[in-house]
């Protein structure tokens, strides 16, 4: 449908400049109008980072909140459509809840009412292209500026110009176009008249993604006096129904919560359109009524259509805010939570890179799910669960407790759980490289994968370990088993204190401990073949047992070093307050190779 569709909309605007020159300027004014709205967009997406998960989290924990939210970023975007978008993007990648998602569409469904007081009530009234041009020839001297955030300020402001310059275009084309053709011959009244304008409107929006558009489209035809105001008050409704389309194409590749919402968004205008129809005569005498208390002329039908526009909005969402918990019962039993795969990507789609914010969090959550599937993986490779260390007194007397051979196919289970992870991770982390993302989200993206990376290393190390710490430390053999379940002892511990650095609250994470281990492991890893020396001296350990502890503790403190590394490059990237003053402090490589040399002159002269 969609390659059939494109055709067929090129070929009747090949039509419409072929017959009137009118009609070429009123559609280079809603292509001018669209190229504004899409510079918009990316003006706003250089503003993202950090700070926009913070705000998202404080300004969506109550319905009020994410319902003030919706209306004050429409307002801004001018743009309901790509609010929904960035919604589903943020819904999918975990930063918002679904009940938070439905009250910032809410909201912005009242927000984008907005532009259409700012046309009726300005465009028509004042020469905008006046404006635009001065806010277009700023803007081009910020966009090439390096700072991300002037050039975001140079894209927003580029993006209102194009905006008003698109209305200026719109309004001249229509009000040449009334003096060769009268388009009200058309009209149509009664309940026909409805249900036709609607479906014209619906078409419209579907068209051009953007309802926004089809308004001021609407209100500059009416006030051209293209048509009447009986079917823009019909193409308004169309309108609020053809808007759902973007939010269904945006859901297409989400997960389950962004289908969720995307029906919710579908519901919310089916409803509304429904009850703005059958009270179509109540709703036009309370904006006649309205509009004489507030010193609305009663032909000014622009301004008409802009009180119908907000009020038609506003009853939508007081009819749906207080069914929100009957809504999402309804969505849940429609759409269901599928049975969680840990071995699929949790949150890797196309739905997230609709916005820098949304790929940086999903991405990391990613992560952290990759992260989850590969301690378990390595815990049970050394026979031992994480609750039971996590929850241990005596680390060493739990891992020497901990005799029983865990049951695994450990490189099934590397294949399944780790490395098809991995490979998303990895090809998601490329495809934003691909993309005009702000450099610290690309760095911050990359970063994470090499996390990942870290991690892969780590489960690899422990599937070389596994064979002989099974075969030395089922039973008791002496000091080979105590050496060995030495280096269980110590990975464990670092899988506690990892847990910990997670479980922590942010701003008081200090991964100064982080340097400290890098230092005991790198001791240890020098000290190994001393210990072994002195062991077969002592007539403890005989030569093969002492060939294969030296390889393996290779192998375990390769292990030790990834998963630090892991969880530096991780956990940096959320450092707040002190814990910026400790990455200052952090040693570098070189800080713990000259410690080290300096811990090994000591031990000489001893």
């Amino acid at each position: 449908m969609k390659k059939l569709l494109l055709p067929i909309i090129l070929a009747a605007l090949v039509l419409g400049f072929w017959n009137s020159q009118d009609f070429q300027e009123i559609a280079a004014g809603v292509a001018i109008f669209l190229f504004g709205m899409l510079m918009l967009e990316d003006g706003f997406k250089q503003f993202s980072g950090g700070v926009l998960e913070r705000v998202l989290d404080k300004s969506t924990d109550t319905i009020p909140k994410s319902l003030g939210f919706g209306f004050v970023a429409a307002t801004v975007m001018q743009s309901s459509s790509l609010v929904s978008v960035i919604t589903i993007s943020f819904l999918s990648a975990g930063l918002i809840k679904l009940i938070a998602g439905i009250g910032i569409m809410f909201g912005a469904d009242i927000g984008t009412t907005t532009g259409a007081w700012l046309v009726a009530g300005f465009g028509l009234k004042v020469k905008i292209s006046a404006y635009a041009m001065p806010m277009l020839a700023l803007s081009i001297v910020l966009v090439f500026q390096k700072s991300k955030y002037v050039r975001g300020f140079g894209f927003i402001l580029a993006g209102l110009g194009f905006l008003f310059l698109g209305i200026h275009y719109m309004k001249e084309g229509f009000d040449a176009f009334s003096e060769q053709f009268d388009l009200t011959k058309f009209a149509m009244v009664g309940v026909m008249g409805l249900l036709v304008y609607t479906a014209i409107g619906s078409m419209a929006t579907v068209v051009m993604q953007s309802s926004h558009a089809t308004m001021v489209l609407v209100i500059t035809a009416m006030a051209a006096g293209q048509v009447s105001y009986e079917n823009a008050i019909a193409l308004v409704i169309g309108a609020n129904i053809g808007t759902t389309i973007t939010a269904i194409i945006a859901s297409l590749p989400a997960n389950y919560l962004g289908r969720r919402l995307a029906l919710a968004h579908v519901i919310f205008k089916l409803v509304t359109a429904v009850v703005a129809l059958t009270l179509i005569n109540q709703m036009v005498w309370a904006v006649d009524w309205i509009s004489d208390k507030v010193g609305i002329r009663p032909d000014d039908y622009a301004l008409k259509l802009a009180v119908f526009h907000t009020m038609f909005n506003t009853m939508g969402v007081a009819i749906m805010t207080p069914l929100m918990n009957q809504l999402i019962a309804f969505l849940e039993r429609t759409i269901p939570e599928p049975e969680l795969d840990i071995s699929q990507p949790q949150y890797l789609s196309r739905a997230v890179e609709s916005f820098p914010v949304s790929m940086e969090a999903a991405m990391r959550k990613e992560v952290k799910h990759l992260q989850d599937n590969a301690t378990k993986l390595i815990a049970h490779g050394l026979n031992l669960h994480r609750h039971e260390i996590y929850a241990a007194d005596d680390v060493a007397k739990t891992v020497e407790d901990s005799r029983a051979e865990v049951e695994l196919d450990i490189d099934a289970k590397f294949e399944q759980r780790v490395k098809a992870l991995y490979s998303a991770i990895f090809d998601f982390a490329s495809r934003a490289g691909a993309l005009n993302l702000p450099r610290d989200i690309t760095d911050h993206i990359y970063g994470l994968r090499d996390s990942a990376q870290s991690t892969v290393h780590a489960v690899k190390a422990i599937k070389h370990l596994r064979h002989n710490v099974t075969e030395y430390t089922k039973y008791p053999q002496g000091t080979i088993t105590d050496i060995y379940n030495g280096l269980r002892a110590e990975i464990a511990r670092i899988l506690i204190e990892i847990n910990k650095l997670d479980r922590s609250d942010p701003d008081d994470r200090s991964m100064l401990w982080l340097d400290e281990e890098r230092v005991q492991i790198e001791r240890d890893r020098k000290n190994t073949t001393r210990m072994i020396e002195g062991l077969i001296r002592d007539g403890k350990i005989d030569a093969e047992e002492a060939t294969s502890f030296m390889t393996d503790s290779g192998y375990a403190y390769e292990a030790m070093s990834d998963l630090i590394e892991a969880a530096r490059v991780y956990y940096a990237d959320t450092e707040d307050g002190m814990a910026e003053v400790e990455r200052i402090l952090m040693l570098e490589d070189e800080d713990i190779e000259e410690l080290l040399s300096e811990v090994g002159d000591l031990e000489n002269i001893d």
